[in-house]
C-alpha cells in the first residue's frame, strides 16, 4: 500500500503508542484521525502533529457504537474515505480477581474488548469500499496469563481471539486484519511515568515503525499476527 494521502483513524490516539504511531504515520504522508474521550487532550495532541489539513481531532468513546459512527462520518466527511484503522484505546486494572471490583472488570470488557468490535462495525464498509486495513493493539497479556491480571488478561486474549476471526471474515473483501501483541512499552498506561528508567523497553515510536511495515508489505502477504517484546528485557 502507498501511504501517500491514505486516511487511518486511531482510536486512543492522544497519548502513547496511538500517539507514537500517529507520528509516524503523519511522517509518511498519511492523514491522520485520532480520537479520545476528552477533545482538549486530542486536540492538544493533534497540534503537535501536524496541521489541520493533515490531521483530524475527533472526540469519540469506543465504549458506544454511535459515538464511533460519528467518529467514521467526520472522517469520511473531512477526507472522503478510510483506509486503515487501528484500535488502540485500552484501560487495565490489575488486582488478585478476589480483590477486582465489578466496575473495574466492566469498564476494561467496555473499553478493550467492546471498542474493538464498536470501532470495527462503524468502519467496515469504509473498509470495504478503500479494501483497507484494520489493527487491534492487544498485548503479550494476549497469551501469557499472569497473576493479578484476570480482567486484563480476559480483554486481550478476547481481542486476540476477535481479531484473528475477523481476519478470516473480512479477506474476502480485500481487507488486511492484524493484531499487534506488544509486551512492555514505554508509556503512561497504568499510571507509569515513562523516563530513563524505561529505556529497555519498546518505544511508542517502534509500534509506528512496525505499522509502517506492515502496510507496506505486499498485497499477497498477511502477517496477521505479531508478537513484540523488548531484546534485552530489564533484570529486576
Amino acid at each position: 500500500m502507498s501511504l501517500e494521502r491514505k486516511v487511518v483513524y486511531i482510536t486512543g490516539g492522544s497519548k502513547g503508542i496511538g500517539f507514537g504511531v500517529a507520528k509516524k504515520l503523519v511522517s509518511e504522508g498519511m492523514k491522520v484521525a485520532i480520537s479520545g474521550r476528552n477533545l482538549k487532550t486530542v486536540t492538544q495532541a493533534a497540534t503537535y502533529l501536524g496541521d489541520s489539513s493533515n490531521v483530524l481531532a475527533i472526540a469519540s468513546d469506543v465504549t458506544k457504537l454511535d459515538s464511533e459512527k460519528a467518529a467514521i462520518e467526520k472522517i469520511i466527511a473531512t477526507w472522503g474515505q478510510v483506509d486503515v484503522v487501528l484500535a488502540n484505546a485500552g484501560i487495565g486494572h490489575f488486582a488478585p480477581v478476589d480483590e477486582l471490583g465489578h466496575e473495574q472488570w466492566h469498564s476494561m470488557i467496555n473499553t478493550n474488548l467492546n471498542g474493538v468490535f464498536h470501532t470495527l462495525k462503524a468502519a467496515v464498509e469504509a473498509l470495504k469500499k478503500s479494501k483497507g486495513y484494520y489493527m487491534t493493539l492487544a498485548s503479550l497479556a494476549g497469551c501469557n496469563f499472569f497473576a493479578s491480571g484476570a480482567g486484563y488478561n480476559a480483554t486481550k486474549f478476547a481481542v486476540v481471539g476477535f481479531t484473528q476471526a475477523v481476519m478470516l471474515d473480512l479477506r474476502k473483501y480485500d481487507i488486511k486484519v492484524s493484531t499487534i501483541m506488544p509486551g512492555s512499552v514505554a508509556t503512561h498506561f497504568n499510571g507509569n511515568e515513562p523516563d530513563e528508567k524505561d529505556a529497555w523497553k519498546i518505544q511508542p515510536e517502534d509500534i509506528g515503525d512496525l505499522v509502517v511495515d506492515l502496510l507496506k508489505m505486499h498485497p499477497r502477504t498477511l502477517p496477521s499476527k505479531i508478537e513484540v517484546r523488548p531484546t534485552r528485557p530489564d533484570k529486576k
